[in-house]
């Protein structure tokens, strides 16, 4: 069990959870770097669809590495910070594949940002399984199992790049 340096204002598990990830921007700092593998503060500010400001952005990363969600990098004079997905963040996928799916179901969405949430859903917890794999390979370098076929980052930039040409 991991301890907490914020007290949190109860004991409840979905309190301490939304108190970590229940802003409207932490999620989707945590979905660019898992969907769009950004790992650097210019990357994820010039590629935030809904344009976090520059002084969110910093204070979300800082929020995530204190929480255990991200690690960064110490980087020398002149080289940029590298984020990267801990194991805890990379075990949100299920829980960002729902929201992606609700959000599907029951908002307004374009046809080129919604397509990744719908390739999730259908794949259900087996394509997760092989997201997060993937994650910890090029997040911790942990070996991605060998199986057959395309990779999931591979088949959901294929289902983007299809929708991007649609529009």
């Amino acid at each position: 069990m991991r301890e907490v340096a914020v007290q949190a204002r109860s004991g409840c598990p979905i309190n301490a959870t939304i108190e970590v990830i229940g802003d409207k921007w932490t999620l989707l700092v945590l979905r660019d770097v898992m969907f769009g593998n950004r790992r650097h503060f210019r990357e994820l500010l010039a590629g935030s669809e809904e344009g976090i400001a520059s002084n969110i952005l910093s204070d979300r990363l800082k929020r995530l590495v204190a929480a255990g969600l991200l690690s960064r990098d110490d980087a020398e004079r002149g080289q940029k910070l590298e984020y990267r997905l801990t194991g805890a963040a990379i075990e949100l996928v299920p829980t960002i594949a729902h929201l992606g799916a609700w959000g599907v179901r029951h908002r307004p969405t374009t046809e080129r940002l919604r397509v990744r949430a719908e390739l999730m859903a259908a794949g259900g917890p087996e394509f997760w399984d092989e997201f997060m794999d993937e994650l910890r390979e090029s997040h911790l370098g942990i070996p991605y199992p060998d199986r057959p076929g395309k990779r999931p980052t591979e088949r959901l930039a294929e289902a983007y790049a299809a929708a991007c040409s649609l529009e």
